[in-house]
Order: C-alpha cells, then structure tokens, then sequence
C-alpha cells in the first residue's frame, strides 16, 4: 500500500509538468499579441515593447519556460500585471471563500444525493423514483447561474431569509459563514446532485440484483440495514469515482457561482484576471486548481482500497 502511494504521488510530476507547459504556453497561444492587448488601443509602439520585454517575449520560449519553472519549484507564481501584488499572495487572499464554498457543497451534495439514488433504487419503477430521477434530469438542464438568480431571487429578495450576496469568513462565527454560503452552495451543488443520485441508482440496481442481497432479505434482515450496509457499501466504488470526477464541476461552477452572489473567491479573481489578461495571475490560478483535482484523484484512488479490500495495488 505505500509502495503504491509513491508511486501515485511520483506519477503527480510528469502530470503537474505537463500541466505547467500547457499553462506557460497561454501566453503564447493566445488570439492576437498579448503585449498589445494588455497595452490597449491608445498605447504607443514603444509601451507595447516594453510590456513584451517585462513578459519576456522577446527571449526563446524555453528559456522563458525555464526560468518560469524554476520560479514555480520555488513556489514563486510570478507577480500580478494589474496590482503588482505577488500571485500567491492573491490566491491566498482568495482561497478561504472558494475553499468554503467547495466544501459544504460537496458535504450537501453527498447528504442529499447519496439517500435520494438509494431510494430511487429501492423504489424502482414507482413514482418516487420518477420524481427523483425527474430531478436529476432537471438538475443537468438548468444552467447553474439561472438557479442561483432564482435561490436569490426566492429566498433573499422576496422572502428575505439569506443574504444575496457577500462573504463573511469563518473566523467571525460559524452561522455569519454559513448564511452567506447556503445559496450559493445549493445553485452550485445542483447539477452535481443531480450527477450523483442518478449514479447511485443505476449502481443500486446493479448491486441490488445480486444473490448475495437476496439471501439477505430470506434472512429476515430489514430494507434500511439491506439498502446502506449491504448494497451501498459494495456500490460504493463507482459513486466515489463520480464524486471524485465531478469536483471539476465545482472548480467550473465556482466561477459562475462566485460572479452571481458577488463571493470574493478565486471565481471572481479568474474572470477578472481574464478580463484584464493578468497572464501571471491565470497560469497561478489554473496550476492550483489543476494541483487540487490531482490530489482529489489521489485520494479517491486511496478510498478504493478502504471501500474494497479485494482491489490490490
């Protein structure tokens, strides 16, 4: 077992390295001369070559790539073109929001959707599976900012129950923090509910098939113990996987999200470094969240052994 996690955190470099080459080059293969874009449209020919001097376009793409390598190794992300403020320090400023919105969406997710796939699955055919399934297909169709300007919209102008908008830090008190997270969690976590219920029943129904789960009610044993510690814990691989899989969903919707209920997150810092094209800013950005879905990964492959003794490694 630990043989097994060196080598799946060895096999995290030539991953995150990739990663870092595709990031180095948005500057690169982006429409247009970035220098010029960045300068705008009443610059002068010589702001615009001072600004591809400062970014280094006028050295050979290597040697860029490799004194910007060097830097990151260092833990150094490079320095903002808008605010002259260190990368990492921008990301840290912004980290607590986005992290605290992640989270308790995937802790709402899993509460609510796990039940809602293993009752849909024991109810097969029935209208509560309809209605739950119906859910489902909602959940993919309606786009995750049109639920959050409804959420907002119900619960914060009309009947006046959350703020609309804002972030208040855990450090202030734990309702402050959860008031203001609820909505936004609930929009974002729509479609990744949906994704994990519908999973969890088609897993159910395979699980819920087998013999092993039939001599179990001959024994007398009751629904609930047969549904969630018999059948969930052996369906439990594949509903793990999705979770793990649908965290891009959340590092995806936690743009939008942060933009409708105005959350001063990374979301937020992403779509204003992309506006401004703060290059140094995306690349630091994008080689975080792409460094955490690595480490979801990881973990996820970790969980497997624990839910199922039979996979070896």
């Amino acid at each position: 077992m630990l043989a097994y996690i060196v080598r799946r955190i060895l096999a995290t470099i030539p991953v995150m390295a990739i990663v870092a080459l595709f990031v180095f080059s948005l500057l690169y293969i982006a429409p247009g001369d970035p220098a010029a874009v960045i300068a705008g449209d009443q610059a002068s020919q010589a702001d615009i070559e001072k600004i591809r001097t400062n970014l280094g376009l006028d050295r050979p793409f290597l040697v860029r790539f490799g004194e910007w390598s060097f830097r990151l190794v260092q833990g150094d992300l490079g320095t903002s073109m808008f605010t002259g403020l260190p990368v990492t320090e921008l990301i840290r400023q912004r980290l607590e929001p986005t992290l605290s919105l992640m989270v308790l969406t995937l802790f709402l997710a899993i509460l609510f959707a796990v039940p809602m796939g293993v009752i849909a699955a024991a109810k097969a055919g029935s209208w509560i599976d309809r209605l739950l399934m119906a859910f489902a297909v909602a959940g993919f169709s309606v786009p995750v900012f049109v639920v959050g300007y409804l959420l907002a919209y119900v619960f914060a102008l009309q009947l006046e129950w959350l703020p609309v908008q804002g972030y208040t830090p855990i450090a202030r008190g734990f309702w402050p923090w959860l008031e203001n997270l609820i909505l936004p969690a609930i929009a974002l976590g729509f479609i990744y509910i949906a994704l994990i219920a519908r999973i969890t029943r088609a897993t159910m129904l395979e699980v819920l098939s087998q013999d092993y789960v039939r001599t179990a009610r001959a024994k007398g044993l009751g629904q609930g113990s047969i549904l969630f510690l018999h059948a969930l814990k052996n369906a439990a691989v594949p509903i793990v996987t999705v979770i793990g899989i649908g965290v891009a969903l959340l590092i995806g919707g936690a743009v939008v999200t942060e933009s409708v209920f105005a959350i001063p997150g990374l979301g937020r810092l992403t779509i204003d470094a992309i506006v401004r094209r703060d290059y140094p800013v995306i690349q630091g950005i994008v080689l975080m969240f792409s460094f955490i879905y690595v480490l979801v990964n990881l973990a996820v492959d970790l969980i497997y052994t624990a839910l199922d003794p039979r996979i070896q490694y």
